[in-house]
């Protein structure tokens, strides 16, 4: 199943939560894909000088801390936040045998479906836009992706189709896309890629086909299984990516994550344009990347480093590099996991039973 967690504003100490929160959270972070990041074993850096703080760095940025604890008992885990007060996710059953999908805010919880726990269910990819939250699920008795839809303020969830072909997602925010009323999805056929279509007020599933392997970007941009290449899709042009020497590059239409190697291992990390431009080292080599997005809202790279007693905890160290001023901004010292999606940013920290936290901040504000 698919999901990552989230709550509501902490009031007071956290509860203990019990088997069934523990349950609920494991659930959704193996059924998200949840990227966990550790430090590497044996390995420890401090977090450089210099780096600001988040409050120095946004001071008016808004962000919340969330208590996982729902109050029947179960831990609620947030696969896509669409506030700082607002997430949809998951949690199980008080009995374990099922899990909820719903949206939580400050109101409460308000399940939108329901599965068997031992079905697996998987959500694989979420987006919102305005009041719409649609999303895919599928379970081991109909593993076939399904696309369904919701009011994040009333109403049932209702299905938008089941015409999804093999569709084929990557941890990305563009997995699901919704550009003017229409949501767009990649599925794959065989060497093809099918870019599929449907109008949010539901209707036929349009395809479109583009020979070879690519993944959704920002629309109408594909891009190249292997990096190397972007395709506009309306104007049929692509864009090479330049990168010399031993090195990789993840890339968006504005900036590529650049892995620069060295021969004992990654050097650093860099910034740049897809044609090479504007490129700037942002991390060293002991950083990775936080999160699959390159430069959230084309601004925005996120980054972890091992935290000093990484060998202990497995935590890091949550960082931000800001592209518009060259800055890095230190967001936590010591993180479990760390999330994207809709412009927001948020990551857990506590990492046991009796400690574990989640917080949110929206980029869009900073």
């Amino acid at each position: 199943m698919t999901t990552a967690p989230a709550g509501l504003p902490v009031v007071g100490a956290a509860r203990r939560p019990g088997r069934i929160a523990l349950l609920s959270l494991a659930v959704a972070l193996v059924a998200a894909g949840a990227l966990v990041i550790t430090g590497p074993p044996g390995r420890s850096s401090p977090t450089p000088p210099g780096n600001l703080t988040l409050a120095a760095a946004w001071p008016h940025a808004k962000q919340a801390d969330f208590d996982p604890a729902l109050p029947d008992g179960p831990l609620f885990a947030p696969l896509l936040f669409l506030d700082t007060t607002t997430a949809i996710g998951t949690a199980p059953t008080t009995d374990a045998r099922s899990v909820r999908l719903g949206i939580r805010d400050a109101t409460g919880f308000r399940e939108l479906r329901r599965f068997p726990l031992a079905s697996d269910p998987q959500f694989a990819a979420l987006t919102a836009t305005g009041d719409t939250v649609v999303w895919t699920e599928s379970t081991d008795d109909r593993p076939k992706v399904r696309i369904w839809q919701a009011s994040r303020t009333a109403g049932p969830a209702r299905l938008l189709t089941a015409d999804t072909g093999a569709a084929v997602f990557y941890g990305s925010r563009y997995d699901l896309a919704v550009t003017g009323g229409v949501l767009r999805w990649a599925a794959a056929n065989g060497n093809a890629t099918e870019v599929r279509s449907i109008p949010l007020t539901g209707g036929p599933v349009a395809v479109h086909t583009e020979i070879g392997h690519w993944s959704l970007s920002a629309w109408p941009w594909l891009v190249e299984e292997n990096q190397r290449r972007l395709r506009n899709v309306e104007t049929q042009r692509d864009t090479e990516v330049v990168t010399s020497g031993p090195e990789t590059a993840t890339c968006s239409p504005v900036w590529c994550r650049v892995l620069v190697m060295a021969a004992d291992g990654p050097a650093r990390i860099d910034l740049m344009h897809p044609d090479g431009s504007a490129r700037r080292r942002t991390a060293g080599g002991e950083a990775r990347a936080a999160v699959d997005d390159v430069a959230v809202l084309d601004r925005f790279e996120l980054l972890a480093e091992p935290a000093p007693d990484a060998d202990l905890t497995g935590t890091t160290t949550l960082l931000v590099h800001d592209a518009s001023t060259s800055r890095t901004v230190e967001i936590s010292a010591a993180v479990d996991g760390a999330f994207t999606g809709g412009g927001l940013l948020w990551w857990s920290t506590g990492g046991t039973e009796d400690e574990i936290t989640w917080h949110v901040l929206d980029l869009r504000t900073a």
